[in-house]
């Protein structure tokens, strides 16, 4: 059977950290002692207490149906009431909030809503590399714009007025950034919100970081203005372990979630209510639960940043977020990433994977326990680095 793929993956290719687990999975079944660095995929547990309501709710007769499609009353109230103590955002938790099963559907599901095949749209370099696919498949005209180091990793607007922004529809951001760890300012969303005001240009903040090595937690949603031009993504991923669970939400004006829950909608049939009932014990956590979390995260960055110098890579010691981004000294960091990882056995993501702009950075992750990361010290040593 000669059966075509559809044209609009005709541009798509496989994630790359799934073709990169591949060949470190078969490297290990081949004996190989490889240590992945790459990947930021929360390796601690949730809260006790989200186990026990999730167990909790297991349990209750009736909760194994299919649920709403815009997620129970309780859960919309819990994130209304988490936007509210964090960061100071008073939202309507009826018309205000969607939840989603993790932010990545929520791309799919916003580019789906609002990209016509030949809308443009405007993707940070270097960038999660979902928010291309994601147009390409849409027949939407991705336009780069650049995040440099020596502007901070902050979009440069006076080169975005220059940018023909007539067809741009959507704007993608990410701040605290991901994967340079660059944090958002006020200065920075007000000037977004503008932008987006005066360009009539959807901006979305995809913002899972906030409360990871991050001393002040913001919001697109905190500026003026910003529900008239901005929606926001969120997730319970990296704030509380809840990566495979699959929690998300995106937050703004009435008109523009309900385009997009016409979108949902079709696409799934509600979450999981005792995944729900986990994720409203999650938003309850307090200071105390972001505290011993970053004590962790803390402790394993300064082991992450004695990697990187046995490497010989260049780091920024203020960024946030639960990756660090290095300027390593060659023009292609892929090169160096391929030869640590057959010469040491260490795996770290290559700048390139996020753009162009990231050809001469490594992304190290710090979801690895302590030991595995001085183990990386170790097998770095003895294949000759730093020596």
């Amino acid at each position: 059977m000669n059966l075509k793929a559809a044209y609009r993956i005709g541009n798509v290719e496989e994630y790359y950290f799934s073709r990169k687990l591949k060949e470190i999975k078969q490297r290990v079944n081949n004996g190989e002692e490889i240590i992945n660095l790459g990947i930021g995929n929360p390796d601690m547990d949730p809260a006790l207490s989200v186990l026990e309501a999730t167990s909790a709710s297991l349990a209750e007769p009736g909760n194994h149906t299919y649920q709403s499609y815009n997620g129970s009353e309780a859960l919309r109230q819990a994130m209304a009431k988490w936007y509210l103590r964090f960061f100071d955002v008073d939202l309507d938790s009826n018309n205000e909030i969607l939840p989603l099963m993790g932010s990545k559907e929520g791309i799919m599901h916003i580019s789906m809503a609002f990209l016509n095949p030949g809308d443009k749209v405007l993707i940070p370099d270097p960038g999660y590399p979902t928010y291309n696919a994601v147009a390409s498949m849409m027949h939407a005209e991705t336009v780069t714009y650049d995040l440099l180091q020596e502007n901070n990793w902050k979009p440069d607007f006076e080169a975005l007025e220059e940018i023909d922004l007539t067809q741009v529809k959507l704007m993608w951001v990410n701040y605290p950034n991901m994967p340079t760890g660059a944090d958002a300012t006020e200065e920075l969303f007000e000037q977004l919100i503008a932008f987006g005001l005066k360009h009539h240009i959807l901006i979305v903040n995809d913002n899972p970081y906030s409360f990871i090595l991050n001393e002040n937690p913001r919001s697109i949603m905190q500026i003026k203005n910003a529900s008239k031009t901005a929606i926001e993504l969120n997730s319970l991923s990296k704030s509380f372990n809840m990566a495979g669970w699959r929690i998300g939400m995106v937050v703004g004006s009435k008109k523009i979630l309900q385009h997009i829950l016409n979108v949902k909608s079709n696409m799934d049939s509600g979450m999981f209510l005792p995944i729900q009932a986990g994720a409203i014990a999650a938003l309850s956590l307090g200071d105390k639960w972001f505290d011993e979390l970053n004590s962790i995260y803390r402790k394993r960055r300064q082991l992450v940043y004695q990697i990187l110098v046995r490497i010989g890579c260049k780091y920024n010691n203020d960024s946030v977020g639960m990756f660090v981004w290095s300027k390593t000294q060659k023009e292609n960091a892929e090169e160096l990433s391929e030869e640590l990882l057959d010469r040491a056995g260490v795996f770290i993501t290559p700048g390139s994977v996020f753009g162009n702009n990231g050809n001469e950075y490594l992304r190290i992750s710090l979801c690895t326990p302590e030991p595995v990361l001085i183990r990386s010290l170790e097998k770095l040593k003895n294949a000759g680095y730093g020596c």
